[in-house]
């Protein structure tokens, strides 16, 4: 398998910052990433797994360790008699949705536009539009941290808004099966241009950024929180709050991961003054900043 050293960890992530990890190894088949995962830890080093990076800051400094990347493990296969595709945690999920698409089946337009992959999805059970990954995905084969593989179905998956209890087990896919239902193709692809078009509309696809950075409070909105709280377009060294949609903060003008960062503990806390609520973040902080 490919193994990079001092690998910039900015080539890597959907906000294009970080610095570089000490080791970056790209396994191509589940027995690679078996021997990815059991290299580091006989080592004893710590290692973290990524698929797009898209919903991930890290630090300016890099990560002291191994980042193991799912990129290649991208194996999609259609069993068309049962509407179900099975894909590698690598495979983006516009291609998944796009195979499901050619193949007839409805279910997964939603993720269409979302930037990550399905093993981030299975992990952060990703939805938009209403729809999530609970309502098709059948079943996943995750790893533990010895590199044994078992099968979980949906509901031990314990899928919940951006959650599973993978990261809780420390454990992470290497596949996932998802179910879907026959469809007309030219509804299937009409409602994905629809949320192609709501998506450029309302979001600042043009700036790099991990898509929603805070996760949505109980009763609430993040965006509509932060702009409530005044704070659209506000900015911290190269890093904004979007002026198109306040939950978006948006690598501007060359920012750094700690203005990143620094915006949005500075957006926490504004926001906790103005209205009482805790933001939390959705994205993922790793390394050091």
């Amino acid at each position: 398998m490919e193994i990079r050293t001092n690998e910039p960890m900015a080539r890597h992530t959907s906000f294009r910052v970080g610095g570089p990890a000490d080791r970056f190894v790209i396994p191509e088949s589940e027995t690679e990433l078996r021997e990815a995962v059991l290299d580091c830890k006989k080592s004893g080093q710590p290692w973290y797994m990524i698929g797009n990076g898209s919903n991930l800051l890290v630090g300016d400094k890099g990560f002291r360790g191994t980042i193991i990347s799912t990129e290649r493990l991208a194996e999609l296969e259609v069993q068309k008699n049962e509407n179900i595709i099975i894909a590698g945690a690598g495979v983006m999920l516009s291609k998944l949705a796009n195979t499901a698409a050619r193949e007839e089946l409805t279910g997964l337009e939603f993720a269409a536009g979302i930037p990550g992959t399905v093993g981030g999805a299975v992990m952060m059970n990703a939805g938009a539009y209403g729809s999530e990954m609970k309502n098709v995905l059948l079943w996943a084969d995750v790893m533990d941290q010895d590199g044994n593989v078992k099968l979980m179905k949906n509901e031990e998956l314990e899928l919940g808004y951006r959650t599973s209890c993978l990261e809780r087990l420390g454990l992470f896919t290497v596949r996932a099966a998802f179910k879907l239902t026959p469809g007309d193709p030219e509804v299937i692809r009409s409602q994905m241009e629809e949320l192609a078009r709501k998506r450029k509309e309302k979001q600042p696809l043009e700036y790099p950024s991990a898509g929603s950075t805070f996760k949505r409070p109980e009763g609430h909105f993040a965006g509509k929180l932060i702009e409530d709280a005044g704070l659209k377009g506000f900015s911290v060294g190269g890093a904004a709050v979007s002026e198109k949609h306040a939950g978006f903060v948006i690598n501007k003008d060359h920012g750094t991961a700690a203005d990143i960062l620094g915006l949005c503990n500075e957006v926490k806390r504004r926001v906790k003054e103005s209205s009482g609520v805790d933001l939390e973040l959705e994205v993922k902080l790793l390394g050091e900043f």
